[in-house]
């Protein structure tokens, strides 16, 4: 059936019709790789990723492999295709995915699991790895879910732990070797398990304890090894990088060009897991972003351009790019927009080369104990000064996020994030009236803390719902000005990320159950049914509160423990307990704490040779 046919029956058919600016088209005929690359999510959200620009246009410069974009159909569009017999497709082609070579998803968040599993019997492609057959697709997964992707190991064929521009160049290399030579797909699988950073779950097995906990991972394979060691990229200024990002039809989550600033971050926050996987920093040049953004804004059109990082304002040849982005753009109608602020890197000079509607700073907790729990290592002065210094500039709207249910916390630390928003009003209120700008908008937001792999938090329970929606409460009726509004995120669904946070491999049949019954789009509040969770844990014989709410010991063994981010576990277990002592850690800047980092080098790491412990 013709797919046009089905576009006038849904809600937004520019998801769908791909064509857009920027987009590659090739002959399928003329390649010997084909390669969807999907994203278990919405068009426009998938769009505004990163990574799949990054990836799209590397592999699209080989002339030998074709890759095109595949993004979650909504809920109209997949009743269209199943009651019209139409396989999951994607959009540069429109051919079915399940005759491409690889299907690859992105993993960014627990909550779209169920949209992976949804998307491959979609496609009719057998959910389960064991089930497929020598002509099936291999799929394949990375980002930073993979690094404990035991939840659905039983989905994938392999997974790419760390940054893929070279690794994927491996992958396709092996395999077109692979296809002209012939073999099985275990022997393709166990070609590329040599390969550093590839991880191949079926060739790994796991005994448990009869607590539950795991007894031991073991390979079963001689290709598979002891430990998979994530990929990195060591100099970012020679690095592939898109210029010619696609420009969509319709209107997307980030529209705007994304240059990338650097990849890592030196700060330690202990509840961060980006902060802990992507080290080391490892930084590009002024003078390459300046080169990429002029080219950018040539083969696009684009009217902002984005600076992107974990933490942008402690690049520290910001001053230098801002002074070269505001040059080129300063006779054009584009700006410039910083979105990772931190509130102890904030200055006048910065805020005077950036113009923002609004502010966005993350305290993360409400006392300074708290903050030295998670090693934030930011005062109520610096927040005072920063927010002080903004309003002083003609600034009247901020938003601070926090986190609910951290390690420690007791109510007058929940107090406390009122407190300090009343803190940041007052700053307001000391500029006199003649040079403020009126309308005073403060936005208070708070998360519910979940525990993530390979982090200082690891071995921590969760906050339970029922203390999480009391504190909610709680500060809902201390915050009384009408110039502060407060949001928070539903801690069920916090509750169910923590699950598969820290899962292992026998929540696999929860989520093939979860698939049959319909379950898709878990971060959408829209389709999130957590009774409809609690019932297939229960028919499975899966206790959630074993993973989300269990508090684990040192010496367990963990269900990543075959994976290596290179922050040692001695590391994280050292910061375990330094939160516990309220004790914090210097940033990597100003003085190593020996994390294991530095096997890989990087910016930061390569101006030291010993750690200070």
């Amino acid at each position: 059936m013709d797919i046009n046919s089905l576009l006038g029956k849904v809600e937004k058919p520019g998801r769908y019709t791909g064509g857009e600016w920027g987009s590659v088209i090739k002959d399928p005929d003329d390649v010997d790789i084909r390669f969807a690359f999907c994203f278990p999510d919405t068009y426009e959200i998938g769009m505004s990723h990163l990574g799949m620009k990054i990836l799209y246009g590397i592999l699209n410069e080989r002339k030998d492999t074709y890759c095109e974009r595949v993004f979650a159909p909504w809920d109209d569009m997949e009743k269209q295709m199943r009651e019209n017999n139409v396989p999951l497709f994607a959009l540069e082609t429109k051919d079915p995915i399940n005759t491409f070579d690889f299907i690859g998803f992105t993993l960014q968040y627990e909550m779209s699991y169920s949209n992976v599993l949804n998307m491959l019997d979609l496609a009719n492609v057998p959910i389960e790895a064991k089930d497929r057959g020598e002509n099936d697709p291999f799929v394949c997964g990375g980002g930073p879910c993979a690094y404990n992707a035991e939840p659905i190991a039983d989905i994938f064929d392999f997974f790419m732990m760390g940054e893929g521009e070279e690794m994927m160049m491996d992958i396709m290399d092996a395999y077109k070797e692979h296809k002209k030579n012939g073999g099985t797909r275990r022997e393709y699988l166990e070609k590329i398990a040599e390969i550093d950073g590839i991880y191949v779950p079926s060739f790994y097995y796991v005994e448990y304890n009869q607590d539950g906990t795991i007894e031991s991972i073991l390979r079963n394979n001689e290709y598979a090894k002891p430990q998979v060691t994530k990929r990195v990229i060591a100099d970012m200024d020679k690095v592939y990088y898109p210029t010619n990002f696609i420009v969509p039809n319709i209107e997307i989550v980030h529209d705007r060009i994304m240059l990338e600033v650097f990849r890592g971050c030196t700060r330690g926050c202990r509840f961060c897991q980006a902060g802990m996987v992507y080290r080391p920093v490892r930084q590009k040049s002024a003078e390459r972003l300046t080169d990429l953004a002029k080219e950018m804004l040539k083969n696009t059109g684009y009217e902002e351009i984005s600076l992107t990082s974990l933490s942008t304002s402690d690049y520290d040849q910001l001053p230098c790019l801002c002074d070269n982005l505001i040059k080129m753009t300063e006779n054009t109608h584009v700006n410039l927009s910083l979105p990772s602020l931190r509130i102890d890197n904030f200055s006048l000079e910065l805020m005077e080369r950036i113009r923002h509607k609004g502010l966005t700073f993350a305290p993360e907790a409400g006392s300074q104990r708290l903050r030295d729990v998670i090693n934030k290592n930011i005062t109520e002065e610096d927040i005072k000064s920063s927010t002080s210094l903004a309003f002083n500039g003609g600034y009247n709207a901020v938003k601070l996020y926090f986190m609910m249910g951290l390690p420690t916390e007791t109510d007058e630390d929940i107090i406390g994030i009122s407190d300090l928003a009343s803190t940041v009003a007052d700053q307001y209120f000391a500029v006199p009236k003649n040079i403020r700008t009126s309308g005073l908008r403060i936005t208070v937001s708070t998360s519910c803390f979940v525990p993530k792999p390979f982090t200082p938090f690891q071995w921590e329970p969760m906050d339970s719902m029922e203390s999480l929606e009391r504190k909610q409460d709680l500060l809902k009726s201390k915050i009384r000005s009408h110039s502060i509004k407060y949001n928070w995120h539903d801690a069920e669904v916090s509750y169910l990320e923590a699950v598969f946070a820290r899962g292992d491999r026998r929540l696999n049949k929860v989520l093939i159950e979860a698939q049959k019954r319909g379950m898709k789009f878990d971060g959408w509040a829209e389709f999130f049914n957590f009774e409809k969770w609690i019932e297939v844990f229960n028919d499975c014989g899966i206790d959630p509160d074993f993973y989300a709410l269990r508090k684990r010991e040192y010496d367990e063994i963990l269900p990543w423990d075959h994976i290596s981010v290179g922050v040692t576990k001695e590391f994280m277990i050292r910061e375990s307990k330094k939160a516990h002592s309220e004790e914090t850690t210097p940033q990597c800047r100003e003085k190593c704490s020996g994390c294991g980092a530095n096997r890989y080098g990087g910016d930061v790491c390569a101006n030291y040779f010993k750690s200070d412990l």
